[in-house]
């Protein structure tokens, strides 16, 4: 029985390999693509353009706090598991 990974398996479990340099944005492309998410439709919920959230995704910027907030409540988790906080 393959076992199915949800976002705490893929953060805690590694069920996906989180690079410790870019953990919140690998983190934030886990969630969306958990969700089934693109780039373009979660940046549209951040008021920006799909290149905002490839930045936060790949490490060239990162998301000030109440863009967390923003991410966080948008996909239903906590701010310390969006941040790898255990």
């Amino acid at each position: 029985v393959q076992e199915t990974c949800t976002f705490t398996h893929i953060v805690h479990n590694a069920c996906t390999i989180v690079n410790m340099k870019n953990e919140i944005g690998e983190n934030i492309k886990a969630l969306r693509k958990l969700n089934g998410k693109t780039q373009g439709e979660l940046a549209e919920v951040l008021g920006g353009k799909k290149s905002l959230v490839s930045n936060y995704e790949n490490g060239y910027s990162m998301p000030d706090i109440y863009t967390l907030v923003k991410i966080a409540d948008y996909f239903d988790v906590s701010l310390d598991e969006l941040v790898g906080r255990k």
